[in-house]
Parts: C-alpha cells; structure tokens; sequence
C-alpha cells in the first residue's frame, strides 16, 4: 500500500513537469519580485567589511544577503599591480572593478591609505603625506566612491585586551580591560599633549575639507577605540560626542562628518539616540557602524547585537527618521561555532546574524510606520 502511494506521488509529480510538448519542463528561475511601496532595507546602504582579501565564502554571502555594498581598504598589490601607489586612480580603480566583477559595488574606503603617523603626529613629511591623501581623494571621486572612514589613532589604532573572551553560549568576543595594560612605556614617538593631537588635527582638515567638498567626497571620522585618555603617551582626543561637535567646526562643511560607531560612543556613555539625532539632523553622519557593548571604556566587551546596553531598535528608528540613507555596517560580531577566530570581529556566520537582525528591526520600523 505505502509503495503503491509512493509510485502514485512520483508519477503525478514526473507528469505535471512535463511540457505541452510532451517533454520535461525546466525548472523556473527564482523570481525576483518587487515589494510594493517597500524600498530594500528602508533605503539604508547594507555593507559588509572586506578586510582580508576578496574571501569567496563572504563574498558568496553577501550575494545570498543581498548585501551588495563592501566597504575595505585599497590594496591593489593583491591584485597584482605593484607598480603604482595605493592612493593612484590605477589602484583605485583595479580595487573597484575586482568588486565589480564579483557583483559587488565598492562603497566606502575604511582605512585610507596616505594618512600615518607623520600627520597625526606633526612630523616631518606630513605635507607631502597630505598632498598624497588630496590626490587619494581626487582619485577617488574620479572613480565614482564618495566615502572615506579614517581615524585620528597614530601608533596604536583599534586596541583590545582580550581577542576570546566567551560570550552567550561559548561565543568569542573580544574585551578591554585598561587594568590589563602592563606595558605603560612611551612608545618610540614619545609623549605628546591633546593640544598637540587637536592642533595637527585642525591642520589636516584645514588643508583636505575643501579638496573633499570640491570633490564631492564625505570625509567620516571614526572615533578613537577604546575612547580612553591616552595609550603609552599617545592621546586620545575623539573620545565624546562633544570632540566631534567641536571637530565638525573646525572647518564647517558637507564633506566634514563623521562615522558614528555606535559601540564607541556607548562605552563613552553616550545616549545612542540623541548622538544620532545630533549629528544626523546636521547631516553629519557619513557611515554607521552598528554594534554594541556591555560595560564603559575602561572596561566593556562587545557583544551579540541584541545582547547590549543600547536599545537597538530606537537606534535604528532614529536613524530612519532623521532621513539617514548611507553606508551602513555591522561591526565587530561575536565569532560562533564553525568559524575561525584568525580575524576576531569578522566571523562570517556572526555577520549573517547581525544583518538578519539589522533586517528586522528596518522591515519592522519601515512599515509599523505605514500602518
């Protein structure tokens, strides 16, 4: 009896496969169908992080995501082409179309090349330094990208003190403790003062804010991570949303803003949505890093993105209300089961999980508000 049903079942369904011709029809392609009144994730840029050479398995992703935005450095020597500096068009462009060619667009350039610690610092051959980075940004807007995320951390950038602390469920985050800082000898540069980092700071926008509104590129100042006083006698002076609504002074412009990272700014103490009610209404917020954390900054570990201080969905409500529609990105996930620790931060499952629950809260958000 259940063999005769099986048979039954396979014969109707071989039967409904068949053409009019009397041959077997092919199997349609998905359909690629439109959401009435509904724009792909309320009309925000979804990006995903490149930061480890053009990975097939994240590149796949982000595809199946239809994340189509990635955001990375200008590293045209893994391409193969050596023979020009990274801030040149040639480079720019080898970086672009090697995204185009995967059916990626290439949004943001995180990590600008020509910007190191001779301007940071002051030293000597900081103006030839910034001469290249007018040139980067030329270049770029010749090639079509518009948004630059840099930093003002010389010496000691992106710092944490634990890269595996277990998170929910055995997940690996990474921590900052400043109690585990042994090592407090100055580094090989020195002490410098916060006058010091604010003034080679003005000098710097002074000389490319007007090169980048000329050009027509967003300059987005991340803020310095982990927001504490100073590192082995460096300063940290873009530790409070107060530094930057004195930065964005500084040279007032379009093309002066800032990359809101929202877990820096909460281990500030920050209120999330009042930062981006700030600087969103200014239309100062060139690109988002959404992530969060538990703690302050001498002391906090990132976490899963519902799992944080921050209450995420009025981050992103705010976002959306105050008209923010650029490039946006999770940032820094757990690493979870199956997948290496080697780039902490960059876990490609914990992207997936960051994205679908990015996804929800704009779906949710977009249409609460047409109902």
């Amino acid at each position: 009896m259940k063999n005769t049903r099986r048979r039954f079942i396979k014969q109707s369904a071989s039967l409904a496969a068949l053409s009019v011709t009397g041959q077997p029809a092919e199997v349609p392609a998905p359909l690629d169908i439109a959401r009435d009144s509904y724009s792909k994730d309320g009309g925000i840029q979804f990006c995903l992080a490149h930061f480890y050479g053009m990975d097939k398995r994240r590149i796949e992703l982000s595809k199946q995501l239809q994340v189509m935005n990635a955001v990375g450095g200008i590293n045209a020597r893994a391409l193969g082409i050596t023979d020009v500096n990274p801030w040149d068009y040639k480079a720019i462009m080898a970086v672009k179309e090697a995204w185009a060619k995967e059916g990626l667009t290439f949004r943001v350039v995180e990590g600008p090349p020509a910007l190191n610690e001779k301007t940071k610092l002051g030293l000597d051959g900081r103006d030839q330094e910034i001469e290249n980075f007018i040139s980067f940004i030329g270049n770029l807007a010749k090639a079509g990208i518009d948004t630059i995320c840099y930093n003002w951390m010389p010496v000691i950038s992106w710092a944490r003190t634990s890269m595996d602390r277990p998170s929910r469920g055995g997940a690996l985050v990474s921590a900052f403790d400043i109690d585990s800082i042994k090592d407090n000898t100055l580094t090989s540069y020195g002490e410098f003062t916060k006058e010091t980092m604010w003034k080679n700071l003005t000098y710097f926008l002074k000389a490319v804010v007007p090169a980048a509104e000329k050009h027509g590129v967003k300059l987005a100042l991340h803020p310095d991570d982990p927001p504490v006083d100073a590192i082995r006698g460096i300063p940290r002076i873009m530790t409070s949303a107060d530094a930057f609504k004195r930065m964005i002074e500084i040279v007032p412009s379009p093309s002066n803003g800032i990359t809101l990272c929202q877990g820096t700014f909460a281990t500030m103490g920050e209120d999330i949505p009042s930062v981006i009610k700030y600087f969103g209404k200014r239309n100062k917020i060139h690109f988002v890093h959404f992530r969060d954390v538990r703690g302050d900054r001498n002391h906090f570990e990132e976490t899963f993105h519902d799992d944080g201080k921050t209450d995420m969905y009025e981050a992103m409500k705010t976002y959306y209300e105050i008209g923010f529609r650029g490039p946006m990105r999770p940032d820094h996930v757990p690493t979870m089961a199956g997948d290496s620790n080697e780039h902490p931060g960059y876990s490609n499952i914990g992207a997936l999980f960051a994205i679908g629950y990015m996804r929800g809260l704009i779906e949710a958000i977009v249409k609460g508000r047409r109902s």
